[in-house]
């Protein structure tokens, strides 16, 4: 993989949007279009949305689906951990990989997805990007498309409805469409890394135990791997 601004592009459609937003979008979908068909025809049914959205609505959008009353979450960590204590293991090598790198963060943690997804091409170790990816960040983003789910969001809606007394805008036009951007962000990564080579691997029940080890200049992991997803914490 020669080019690698796929994952640039990517990220900003998961940044907090602002002026600009539309014009990203309609850029990514043009480089999808291009050169990953398969994951253009889930993103076109986001960005022909999108695109005629005004950006306040776009917004909304954004922090119905990632923040206030959250679909999902965008720090991978969290969706892959939740609270368990693995979740700060991961944060800490993930900002540790990111330091060394010099990436920009922002005002996001190490492991936001924006902040993942331009990690990759950044680190120089391609064999330890290529685990990175399959062994977390693939993981992390089928769960994230499986709290679309129309059973999920029912029970988290009747959960919320327990402990609130006001629901704000539950009936939010367009309420999942961030779903497609998700799908096609796993199908790049799944067309540009080899997921199947891990298939035969010894099964572990946590690919953390070998996911960036605690090293100094390359940090390629030469333990067994696997394709198994690591503990998602519900």
């Amino acid at each position: 993989m020669k080019e690698q601004n796929q994952y640039n592009l990517l990220a900003d459609i998961f940044r907090y949007p602002s002026d600009g937003y539309i014009s990203k979008v309609m850029q990514c979908s043009e480089m999808l279009k291009n050169r990953y068909p398969d994951a253009y025809a889930h993103f076109e049914k986001f960005s022909s949305v999108i695109q005629n959205m005004s950006i306040v609505d776009i917004e909304e959008l954004f922090s119905m689906t990632f923040h206030i009353q959250a679909i999902c979450y965008l720090d991978l960590g969290y969706v892959l951990y939740a609270e368990d204590y693995k979740r700060g293991e991961f944060l800490v090598q993930m900002k540790n990989e990111q330091r060394k790198v010099n990436n920009d963060l922002g005002c996001e943690l190490a492991d936001n997805l924006p902040n993942a997804l331009t990690l990759i091409p950044l680190l120089e170790d391609k064999h330890f990007a290529e685990e990175l990816v399959v062994r977390m960040y693939i993981p992390a983003l089928e769960a994230m498309l499986k709290e679309f789910d129309a059973s999920r969001i029912a029970l988290k809606t009747k959960v919320r409805k327990k402990k609130q007394k006001v629901l704000i805008k539950q009936d939010l036009q367009n309420r999942n469409l961030y779903q497609y951007a998700i799908q096609a962000t796993l199908d790049v990564l799944q067309t540009d890394y080899k997921v199947e080579k891990y298939k035969d691997k010894m099964v572990k029940s946590d690919p953390l135990s070998s996911f960036l080890p605690n090293c100094d200049g390359s940090c390629s992991s030469t333990a067994s791997t696997t394709s198994s997803s690591p503990v998602i914490m519900e």
